[in-house]
Protein backbone atom coordinates (compact mmCIF):
# COMPACT_ATOMS: atom_id res chain seq x y z
CA UNK A 1 0.00 0.00 0.00
CA UNK A 2 1.12 3.32 -1.02
CA UNK A 3 1.31 6.29 1.81
CA UNK A 4 -0.76 9.40 0.87
CA UNK A 5 1.30 11.62 0.01
CA UNK A 6 1.24 14.91 2.65
CA UNK A 7 0.33 18.08 1.14
CA UNK A 8 3.47 20.53 -0.60
CA UNK A 9 4.73 23.03 1.57
CA UNK A 10 3.81 26.29 0.66
CA UNK A 11 5.70 29.63 -0.21
CA UNK A 12 3.87 32.75 -1.10
CA UNK A 13 6.52 35.46 -1.86
CA UNK A 14 4.63 38.36 -0.82
CA UNK A 15 3.20 36.57 1.87
CA UNK A 16 2.52 39.85 4.46
CA UNK A 17 0.34 41.45 1.65
CA UNK A 18 -3.42 41.91 1.23
CA UNK A 19 -3.81 38.84 -1.16
CA UNK A 20 -1.07 36.99 0.25
CA UNK A 21 -2.67 36.95 4.19
CA UNK A 22 -5.72 35.34 2.49
CA UNK A 23 -3.49 32.95 0.63
CA UNK A 24 -1.79 31.56 3.40
CA UNK A 25 -4.82 31.11 5.12
CA UNK A 26 -6.70 29.37 2.19
CA UNK A 27 -3.38 26.67 1.84
CA UNK A 28 -3.19 26.45 5.72
CA UNK A 29 -6.86 24.89 5.89
CA UNK A 30 -6.29 22.85 3.23
CA UNK A 31 -3.43 21.07 5.31
CA UNK A 32 -0.67 22.84 3.88
CA UNK A 33 2.40 23.92 5.67
CA UNK A 34 2.83 27.53 4.89
CA UNK A 35 5.94 30.25 4.50
CA UNK A 36 5.40 33.68 3.81
CA UNK A 37 7.78 35.03 2.04
CA UNK A 38 9.00 39.12 2.38
CA UNK A 39 11.06 41.75 3.56
CA UNK A 40 9.44 43.00 6.81
CA UNK A 41 6.89 40.34 9.02
CA UNK A 42 3.52 41.44 9.30
CA UNK A 43 1.63 41.00 12.66
CA UNK A 44 -1.23 39.04 10.96
CA UNK A 45 1.96 36.31 10.36
CA UNK A 46 3.18 34.05 13.14
CA UNK A 47 7.22 34.37 13.14
CA UNK A 48 7.45 30.62 13.17
CA UNK A 49 5.66 30.81 9.44
CA UNK A 50 8.15 34.09 7.81
CA UNK A 51 11.50 33.88 6.34
CA UNK A 52 12.88 37.26 5.29
CA UNK A 53 13.23 37.47 1.49
CA UNK A 54 13.66 40.54 -0.73
CA UNK A 55 12.85 39.30 -3.67
CA UNK A 56 14.60 41.74 -5.98
CA UNK A 57 17.90 41.82 -4.20
CA UNK A 58 18.67 38.72 -3.03
CA UNK A 59 19.87 36.80 -6.58
CA UNK A 60 18.91 33.27 -7.75
CA UNK A 61 21.28 31.70 -5.17
CA UNK A 62 20.12 32.91 -2.03
CA UNK A 63 16.42 32.15 -3.11
CA UNK A 64 17.33 28.98 -4.68
CA UNK A 65 18.94 28.27 -1.11
CA UNK A 66 16.03 29.36 1.03
CA UNK A 67 13.33 27.01 -0.85
CA UNK A 68 15.68 24.16 -0.82
CA UNK A 69 16.13 24.54 3.05
CA UNK A 70 12.43 24.86 3.50
CA UNK A 71 11.85 21.84 1.61
CA UNK A 72 9.08 24.26 -0.64
CA UNK A 73 6.74 22.49 -2.90
CA UNK A 74 4.73 25.38 -4.39
CA UNK A 75 6.13 28.88 -4.63
CA UNK A 76 3.20 31.67 -5.05
CA UNK A 77 4.54 35.23 -6.22
CA UNK A 78 2.33 37.61 -5.36
CA UNK A 79 4.50 40.34 -5.13
CA UNK A 80 3.47 43.83 -6.85
CA UNK A 81 5.77 46.70 -7.82
CA UNK A 82 3.35 48.86 -6.73
CA UNK A 83 2.37 48.04 -3.09
CA UNK A 84 1.52 49.59 0.46
CA UNK A 85 4.81 49.92 1.27
CA UNK A 86 6.53 51.14 -2.11
CA UNK A 87 3.58 53.30 -3.65
CA UNK A 88 1.95 53.67 -6.67
CA UNK A 89 3.71 56.48 -7.96
CA UNK A 90 7.12 54.61 -9.27
CA UNK A 91 9.65 54.48 -11.66
CA UNK A 92 10.03 52.72 -14.67
CA UNK A 93 13.24 51.28 -13.00
CA UNK A 94 11.82 50.48 -9.93
CA UNK A 95 8.63 48.42 -11.66
CA UNK A 96 10.84 47.03 -13.72
CA UNK A 97 12.72 45.73 -10.51
CA UNK A 98 10.04 44.31 -8.93
CA UNK A 99 7.55 43.11 -11.63
CA UNK A 100 10.22 41.87 -14.69
CA UNK A 101 14.09 40.98 -12.81
CA UNK A 102 12.77 39.79 -9.59
CA UNK A 103 10.53 37.36 -11.18
CA UNK A 104 13.97 36.65 -13.35
CA UNK A 105 15.61 35.99 -10.75
CA UNK A 106 13.21 33.34 -9.16
CA UNK A 107 12.69 31.52 -12.27
CA UNK A 108 16.51 31.37 -12.32
CA UNK A 109 16.82 30.01 -8.57
CA UNK A 110 13.68 27.55 -9.60
CA UNK A 111 15.83 25.84 -12.46
CA UNK A 112 18.78 25.51 -10.15
CA UNK A 113 16.63 22.92 -7.87
CA UNK A 114 17.24 19.52 -8.29
CA UNK A 115 13.15 19.10 -7.84
CA UNK A 116 12.08 22.74 -8.75
CA UNK A 117 9.08 24.09 -6.97
CA UNK A 118 5.52 24.74 -9.08
CA UNK A 119 5.01 28.17 -9.31
CA UNK A 120 1.69 30.28 -9.18
CA UNK A 121 2.33 33.64 -10.58
CA UNK A 122 0.02 36.72 -10.01
CA UNK A 123 -0.69 38.78 -12.87
CA UNK A 124 -2.77 41.45 -13.57
CA UNK A 125 -6.04 41.52 -15.96
CA UNK A 126 -4.76 45.22 -16.57
CA UNK A 127 -2.20 43.95 -18.67
CA UNK A 128 -4.44 43.24 -21.69
CA UNK A 129 -5.17 47.50 -21.46
CA UNK A 130 -8.25 48.87 -22.75
CA UNK A 131 -10.78 47.03 -24.45
CA UNK A 132 -14.01 48.00 -26.39
CA UNK A 133 -17.26 48.28 -23.68
CA UNK A 134 -19.32 45.64 -23.50
CA UNK A 135 -15.96 43.38 -24.36
CA UNK A 136 -16.35 39.29 -22.43
CA UNK A 137 -12.60 39.79 -21.73
CA UNK A 138 -10.70 35.87 -22.23
CA UNK A 139 -7.41 34.66 -22.58
CA UNK A 140 -7.52 35.13 -26.84
CA UNK A 141 -7.19 39.18 -26.17
CA UNK A 142 -3.73 40.22 -27.18
CA UNK A 143 -2.45 42.21 -24.43
CA UNK A 144 -1.63 45.71 -24.95
CA UNK A 145 -0.90 47.76 -21.80
CA UNK A 146 -0.74 51.34 -21.81
CA UNK A 147 1.61 52.21 -19.01
CA UNK A 148 4.66 51.70 -16.94
CA UNK A 149 2.94 49.08 -14.45
CA UNK A 150 0.97 47.52 -16.70
CA UNK A 151 3.52 46.75 -19.37
CA UNK A 152 6.33 45.84 -16.70
CA UNK A 153 3.38 43.17 -15.45
CA UNK A 154 2.85 41.59 -18.81
CA UNK A 155 6.94 41.57 -18.91
CA UNK A 156 7.22 39.36 -16.10
CA UNK A 157 3.84 37.13 -17.22
CA UNK A 158 5.84 37.02 -20.32
CA UNK A 159 9.14 35.90 -18.50
CA UNK A 160 7.13 32.73 -16.54
CA UNK A 161 5.06 31.53 -19.26
CA UNK A 162 8.86 31.53 -21.72
CA UNK A 163 10.12 29.51 -18.88
CA UNK A 164 6.92 26.87 -18.87
CA UNK A 165 6.74 26.58 -22.42
CA UNK A 166 10.69 25.48 -22.80
CA UNK A 167 10.43 23.43 -19.79
CA UNK A 168 12.44 24.64 -17.62
CA UNK A 169 9.69 25.62 -15.09
CA UNK A 170 6.39 24.36 -14.44
CA UNK A 171 4.20 27.49 -14.02
CA UNK A 172 1.00 29.09 -14.20
CA UNK A 173 -0.17 32.80 -14.70
CA UNK A 174 -3.84 33.71 -13.03
CA UNK A 175 -4.39 36.98 -14.23
CA UNK A 176 -6.59 38.65 -11.67
CA UNK A 177 -9.23 41.18 -12.07
CA UNK A 178 -9.97 44.49 -9.60
CA UNK A 179 -9.86 42.61 -6.00
CA UNK A 180 -12.10 43.00 -3.02
CA UNK A 181 -12.89 41.84 0.48
CA UNK A 182 -11.50 41.89 3.49
CA UNK A 183 -7.84 43.92 4.68
CA UNK A 184 -7.55 45.77 1.66
CA UNK A 185 -4.00 47.41 0.70
CA UNK A 186 -3.94 51.06 2.09
CA UNK A 187 -2.65 51.94 -1.03
CA UNK A 188 -5.65 50.45 -3.27
CA UNK A 189 -8.65 52.04 -4.37
CA UNK A 190 -10.49 50.22 -2.17
CA UNK A 191 -8.16 50.90 0.48
CA UNK A 192 -8.00 54.56 0.49
CA UNK A 193 -11.98 54.37 0.08
CA UNK A 194 -12.62 52.14 3.27
CA UNK A 195 -10.43 54.88 5.18
CA UNK A 196 -12.43 57.69 3.94
CA UNK A 197 -15.63 55.90 5.31
CA UNK A 198 -14.16 55.44 8.23
CA UNK A 199 -12.76 58.55 9.12
CA UNK A 200 -16.08 59.98 8.61
CA UNK A 201 -18.45 57.91 9.97
CA UNK A 202 -16.31 57.68 13.30
CA UNK A 203 -15.43 61.35 13.20
CA UNK A 204 -18.78 62.77 11.86
CA UNK A 205 -16.71 64.76 9.23
CA UNK A 206 -18.01 65.00 5.95
CA UNK A 207 -16.16 64.12 3.25
CA UNK A 208 -16.92 64.16 -0.88
CA UNK A 209 -15.71 61.10 -2.96
CA UNK A 210 -13.99 61.47 -6.30
CA UNK A 211 -15.28 58.60 -8.76
CA UNK A 212 -14.50 57.66 -12.34
CA UNK A 213 -17.72 58.75 -13.27
CA UNK A 214 -17.99 55.76 -16.70
CA UNK A 215 -15.61 53.11 -15.42
CA UNK A 216 -17.50 49.48 -15.44
CA UNK A 217 -14.92 47.60 -13.58
CA UNK A 218 -14.67 43.27 -12.68
CA UNK A 219 -14.99 42.96 -8.82
CA UNK A 220 -13.61 39.68 -7.30
CA UNK A 221 -13.15 38.67 -3.63
CA UNK A 222 -9.77 37.89 -2.54
CA UNK A 223 -11.15 34.85 -0.92
CA UNK A 224 -12.03 33.54 -4.52
CA UNK A 225 -8.72 34.64 -5.83
CA UNK A 226 -7.30 32.49 -2.72
CA UNK A 227 -9.41 29.36 -3.89
CA UNK A 228 -8.34 29.74 -7.59
CA UNK A 229 -4.85 29.71 -6.54
CA UNK A 230 -5.43 26.49 -4.10
CA UNK A 231 -6.68 24.80 -7.09
CA UNK A 232 -4.16 26.22 -9.90
CA UNK A 233 -1.41 25.26 -7.61
CA UNK A 234 -3.02 21.70 -7.42
CA UNK A 235 -3.41 20.76 -10.80
CA UNK A 236 -1.02 20.43 -13.62
CA UNK A 237 -1.78 23.02 -16.11
CA UNK A 238 1.35 24.76 -17.06
CA UNK A 239 2.73 27.21 -19.47
CA UNK A 240 -1.21 28.78 -20.05
CA UNK A 241 -3.21 32.02 -18.53
CA UNK A 242 -5.93 31.94 -16.79
CA UNK A 243 -8.26 34.85 -15.79
CA UNK A 244 -9.94 35.10 -12.51
CA UNK A 245 -12.57 37.44 -12.30
CA UNK A 246 -16.55 37.55 -11.01
CA UNK A 247 -17.38 37.99 -14.66
CA UNK A 248 -19.70 41.10 -13.66
CA UNK A 249 -18.56 44.71 -14.63
CA UNK A 250 -19.35 47.04 -11.98
CA UNK A 251 -19.99 50.56 -12.28
CA UNK A 252 -17.56 52.35 -9.48
CA UNK A 253 -20.62 54.81 -8.32
CA UNK A 254 -22.65 52.16 -7.90
CA UNK A 255 -19.70 50.33 -6.02
CA UNK A 256 -19.26 53.06 -3.79
CA UNK A 257 -22.84 53.77 -3.20
CA UNK A 258 -23.32 49.97 -2.49
CA UNK A 259 -19.96 50.47 0.68
CA UNK A 260 -21.20 53.91 1.73
CA UNK A 261 -24.81 52.25 2.45
CA UNK A 262 -23.05 49.25 4.23
CA UNK A 263 -21.12 51.82 6.28
CA UNK A 264 -24.20 53.56 6.92
CA UNK A 265 -22.86 57.09 7.51
CA UNK A 266 -25.90 60.05 8.60
CA UNK A 267 -27.20 61.02 5.70
CA UNK A 268 -25.72 63.84 3.93
CA UNK A 269 -22.02 62.94 5.47
CA UNK A 270 -20.48 61.44 2.38
CA UNK A 271 -21.38 62.24 -0.88
CA UNK A 272 -20.09 61.33 -4.57
CA UNK A 273 -18.63 63.95 -7.02
CA UNK A 274 -18.65 62.12 -10.19
CA UNK A 275 -15.24 63.22 -12.60
CA UNK A 276 -12.81 61.56 -14.46
CA UNK A 277 -10.53 59.60 -13.16
CA UNK A 278 -7.10 57.90 -14.78
CA UNK A 279 -6.97 54.30 -14.18
CA UNK A 280 -4.50 51.76 -14.97
CA UNK A 281 -6.08 50.38 -17.98
CA UNK A 282 -9.74 51.30 -19.69
CA UNK A 283 -12.74 51.84 -18.36
CA UNK A 284 -14.67 48.75 -19.37
CA UNK A 285 -13.70 45.49 -17.24
CA UNK A 286 -15.65 42.05 -17.22
CA UNK A 287 -13.89 38.67 -17.23
CA UNK A 288 -14.52 35.60 -19.02
CA UNK A 289 -14.37 32.72 -16.42
CA UNK A 290 -14.71 30.22 -18.76
CA UNK A 291 -11.55 28.76 -18.84
CA UNK A 292 -10.63 28.97 -15.07
CA UNK A 293 -13.97 26.33 -14.57
CA UNK A 294 -13.05 24.33 -17.16
CA UNK A 295 -9.22 23.98 -16.47
CA UNK A 296 -9.39 24.59 -12.16
CA UNK A 297 -13.06 23.59 -12.00
CA UNK A 298 -13.30 27.31 -10.52
CA UNK A 299 -15.95 29.43 -10.32
CA UNK A 300 -16.89 32.96 -8.17
CA UNK A 301 -18.93 32.45 -5.15
CA UNK A 302 -19.15 35.42 -3.42
CA UNK A 303 -21.04 38.38 -4.00
CA UNK A 304 -19.85 41.47 -4.06
CA UNK A 305 -22.55 43.08 -1.55
CA UNK A 306 -20.96 39.77 0.38
CA UNK A 307 -17.32 40.89 -0.13
CA UNK A 308 -17.72 44.53 0.79
CA UNK A 309 -19.81 43.45 4.19
CA UNK A 310 -16.89 41.60 5.15
CA UNK A 311 -14.51 44.57 4.28
CA UNK A 312 -16.33 46.93 6.31
CA UNK A 313 -16.59 44.50 9.03
CA UNK A 314 -12.75 43.55 9.04
CA UNK A 315 -10.12 45.02 11.60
Amino acid sequence: MHATPSPARVAVVGGTGWIGRHLLAAFAARGHDVLALARNNAPHVPASAFRRLDLTSAGPARIAALLHRERVGVVVNATDGANANDGWDRTDEEMARTNVHAVEDLLAALARLPRPPRLIQLGSMHEYGPVPDGTLMDESLVPAPVNTYTRSRLAGTDRVLTAARSGTADALVLRLANVCGPHPSPAAFLGKLLQRLRTATEEGSPTVLTVARSARRDFVDVRDVSRAVVLAAASSVSGRVVNIGSGTATALPDLVGLLVSIAGPPAGLVAQRLAPVPGLGGDWMRVDNRLAADLLGWKPEIALRTSLEDMWRAR
